[in-house]
């Protein structure tokens, strides 16, 4: 399984994946250490975790994005993060909208939810641009939803 836009490769990460990387290919952060185990628990969960986001260009991995578990209530949360040195050029608006569009042609989802820090003004500018709208905040986090479902 695999997700194509114009710019990018987007990739649902598994543990075969992670261990064809070297060690400068990319950072294994700890939540996807700990999506890899539930996945070991759970292959279901696969597409409903963390999605490698590639350059089709250099081949390389950009960043990463997914969601926050399998769909609730026809509802999933979704959150994503792109390398500083590919950041400004549109690439996480790109994913956003890849993974969102995967997720509604699965029928499983009619909600996507997000939360970003306050001061996050790429994250909330991403947002805004794919038409999601705050929902309120909690402390230091803004909460939005898709508008358009």
């Amino acid at each position: 399984m695999k997700l194509e836009t114009e710019r990018l490769t987007i990739i649902p990460v598994d543990q075969q994946l992670v261990e064809k990387l070297s060690p400068g290919d990319y950072e294994i952060h700890g939540f996807i250490k700990s999506y890899l185990t539930d996945l070991k628990e759970d292959e279901s969960l696969l597409g409903w975790g963390v999605w490698f986001v590639i350059e089709k260009e250099t081949g390389k991995i950009i960043g990463d994005i997914g969601f926050k578990g399998k769909p609730v209530d026809q509802t999933v949360e979704i959150g994503y993060g792109i390398i500083p040195s590919a950041q400004g050029k549109g690439y996480a608006t790109e994913a956003v909208k890849g993974i969102i569009d995967w997720a509604l042609s699965t029928k499983l989802v009619r909600k996507v939810v997000a939360e970003c820090l306050e001061d996050n003004i790429a994250s909330i500018k991403v947002l805004e641009k794919l038409g999601f709208e705050r929902t309120g905040t909690d402390e230091n986090m803004l909460k939005w939803k898709l508008r358009h479902l």
